[in-house]
């Protein structure tokens, strides 16, 4: 009996499925690649700020600080530990792109997600490649900031969704073979794949990031978190947009807009895992590995066929040449000993 197409839809339903049942273990996993971003940022932003408000006592107190040079080098300084933080989570994070996928096949095998290292080490021990696949994302990433290319690069993101599924399961294929084997897959499955991009977009950029949001709003935690962060939002300056007839932004406005952003930005990575399970899904309904395995077993066949005996490639030139003419068997047999 031939196997049953899942649609989109029922895709997006078991990803969600699949996702939700290891909820906890996918939150502990994802904790510091998204926190670690967002508290490297604080301690940059927090050590800089009491720097910058006890600057000229410490000038005063110590002459060697009223020097540029010295100044610029002490800012690095107390930056790196945040910004060494904020560098290490955010390359779990890229990491992640590719070890969930590696975690949905242990799904699919054991129904549960366990060894986390085992699966992050997959892509970590492949570091390069994977470092030159994230390289081809930016630069195609940077090519679709323009808005002259938005309509292609907007088609051409459809068509590489699948490049870090490839990645994970094809490990013979280069970054740009990744692109290229996601174009193949995805091709005659357009629509269908836009649809996936369209529901897993609407969910886990738009409505869980908002429902939060909303509930934040509710309770006044915005408002809370929002003045905590407006000594720091005090140290920008605001440009004045009244004389464009604009209303100009307050800092409890801006502070606002950032924590909203901050909480969206933070669902939103948290999500990357049902994002991944989705596509490992949809990656094995188009036939992934079992194109690459079918490749494979016929080139292990042709290998074998071509390292025939000298006797048994002698038998079937014979037939070619004389076609049904029947031969003498001990005539084929005599000279093929004969060669050997």
């Amino acid at each position: 009996m031939a196997k049953k197409n899942n649609t989109p839809l029922e895709i997006f339903t078991e990803a969600i499925g699949l996702y939700f049942s290891n909820f906890t273990k996918f939150i502990r996993y994802m904790t510091f690649p998204v926190l670690g971003q967002i508290g490297g940022l604080l301690l940059v932003f927090l050590i800089t700020y009491f720097y910058t408000q006890n600057l000229p006592p410490l000038v005063e107190k110590f002459a060697t600080l009223n020097n540029f040079n010295t100044l610029v080098l002490i800012s690095i300084l107390i930056t790196l530990p945040g910004l060494a933080i904020f560098c290490k989570s955010f390359w779990e994070y890229l990491v992640a792109y590719g070890a969930v996928n590696s975690m949905y096949e242990n799904m699919q095998k054991s129904g549960r997600v366990y060894d986390f290292a085992a699966h992050t080490e997959l892509i970590k021990r492949r570091t390069l490649p994977y470092i030159g696949l994230w390289f081809l994302f930016g630069v195609f990433s940077a090519i679709s900031v323009c808005p002259l290319f938005w309509i292609v690069c907007g088609i051409l993101a459809v068509y590489f969704v699948l490049v870090f599924q490839v990645f994970t399961f094809e490990q013979e294929l280069s970054p740009i073979g990744c692109v290229k084997r996601s174009l193949e897959l995805v091709k005659g499955h357009f629509a269908s794949t836009f649809m996936l991009m369209a529901l897993a977009g609407a969910l886990t950029y738009i409505f869980i990031p908002q429902l939060f949001i909303k509930v934040f709003e509710i309770f006044n935690i915005n408002d809370f978190l929002a003045k905590g962060i407006m000594p720091f939002i005090s140290q920008i300056p605001i440009p004045d947009l009244s004389q464009y007839s604009l209303k100009s932004p307050t800092e409890y406005d801006i502070s606002v807009f950032a924590i909203k952003t901050f909480v969206a930005q933070i669902l939103i990575q948290y999500t990357l895992p049902l994002r991944s399970i989705l596509w490992s899904l949809w990656y094995k309904e188009l036939g992934g590995r079992k194109n690459i395995e079918i490749n494979y077993t016929e080139k292990k066949s042709t290998s074998k066929k071509s390292k025939k005996r000298p006797s048994e490639r002698l038998m079937e030139e014979s037939h070619k040449k004389y076609g049904k003419k029947k031969l003498d068997r001990n005539i084929l047999r005599r000279a093929s000993e004969k060669e050997d």
